[in-house]
């Protein structure tokens, strides 16, 4: 009796020792510019914690489930000012994360990614929609949350197919990146069917608008911009420099709907999302930050999950563990999208619905009913693996 009351004390010890020891440390970074994009509607002006509110919501439910497991998450955040070096930044958080949300140009990102190649370090790209770093200039150690060019570009086109709107007019920015958008959106017209009936660009040439006379100029200048096209169905806007594309609903010469950068807008998310238990979510969100979800809060909350998912799956904080289980076959992660997400592994971009949003409802998620693929249907959105020129290095 004596003895078996010992062994009942010295289990209760062991146990009361294990739930005592300090919990395994999960260190994420998250870097990004300290300049705000600025927009044409005052009423979608990013806010200053624009992706940060995201990654911090997912600390929290990392942290839910992981002090069951022992596990502690931690979030480290380093805006770059104007000049600073990004390399320098990210070796900085490097020294004590195993993981950094990146919220950076192209240009930058692959040099951060070049830097801390042999560290070991996982870097996510929630920000960079451009093709290149998942094609040409994609890197081993760099996971894309954030949707591609063409994935949007196909989400919207699979759509306005669908719907038989297959005349469009495409209206294009003078930027660089309007002519990439309009690239991957010519791309989503050839591949689904659409027609292209005529292109018209839109040069930028500066000055303000939000004036006393700004309504009557726009109300004036957007008609006659868009009059004598041939007979089309949809203008199609690429307007990722936020110059002309707002201005364009409702004031279009023929009465015809507009999709593209304005209008129907292609997103990863939209304040507006409601199923699949995004409710709630959405809710938390709210109370925290007094404002709606973003899709680049989004995009962190999904890497941060991401870590989290797969650091609880392999009960192991060590980083190379957890990487090779994301980037493996077994490794998914909810997203409230209807569908598991996963990795494409010849580029390690996160396949991912995306959702059709017009400023107040999710009108449709694509990929749309009809549009299928031998694999996974989230393939029809983006470069699919035949078309991928991606080595990853």
């Amino acid at each position: 009796m004596i003895r078996w009351l010992l062994g009942l004390i010295g289990l209760s010890l062991a146990a009361t020792q294990a739930l005592a020891a300090d919990p395994v440390e999960i260190g994420i970074g998250y870097l990004r510019l300290a300049a705000i994009r600025s927009t044409l509607s005052l009423v979608e002006q990013p806010a200053e914690n624009d992706g940060t509110a995201g990654a911090k919501l997912a600390i929290e439910d990392n942290n839910t489930t992981g002090k069951f497991l022992n596990q502690h998450f931690t979030l480290e955040e380093r805006r770059l000012k104007n000049g600073e070096d990004a390399v320098e930044a990210a070796t900085a958080l490097a020294a004590h994360n195993g993981f950094i949300i990146a919220d950076l140009p192209a240009d930058a990102l692959l040099k951060v990614a070049d830097a801390l190649r042999d560290r070991g370090t996982l870097l996510f790209n929630a920000g960079a929609i451009d093709e290149r770093l998942r094609e040409a200039d994609c890197r081993a150690n760099v996971i894309h949350t954030a949707p591609t060019r063409s994935m949007l570009a196909d989400a919207i086109g699979q759509y306005l197919v669908w719907k038989q709107w297959k005349r469009w007019l495409l209206v294009v920015g003078s930027h660089d990146e309007d002519k990439l958008y309009a690239d991957a959106l010519r791309r989503a017209a050839t591949r689904f069917g659409a027609k292209i009936v005529q292109e018209r660009t839109f040069e930028d040439t500066g000055g303000a608008r939000r004036t006393d006379s700004g309504i009557t100029l726009i109300q004036r200048q957007m008609p006659v911009f868009t009059q004598q096209a041939p007979a089309y169905d949809v203008l199609v806007a690429a307007d990722e420099s936020e110059v002309f594309a707002a201005y364009l609903p409702y004031r279009t010469w023929d009465p015809r709907p507009v999709a593209g950068s304005a209008g129907l807008v292609p997103r990863s998310w939209d304040g507006a999302q409601d199923q699949w238990g995004a409710t709630q979510m959405q809710s938390r969100f709210m109370r925290l930050n007094a404002r709606r979800m973003t899709p680049l809060d989004m995009q962190a909350w999904t890497a941060v999950r991401m870590i989290g998912e797969a650091t609880s799956r392999t009960n192991s904080g060590d980083v190379k563990k957890v990487v090779d289980f994301i980037k493996g076959p077994d490794f998914s992660v909810a997203a409230f999208k209807g569908t598991r997400l996963t990795v494409r592994d010849w580029n390690l971009q996160l396949r991912q619905p995306v959702l059709l949003a017009d400023g107040r409802m999710v009108v449709s998620v694509s990929p749309q009913e009809g549009f299928l693929h031998q694999v996974s249907e989230l393939d029809t959105l983006g470069y699919d693996r035949p078309e991928s020129k991606c080595k990853l290095k």
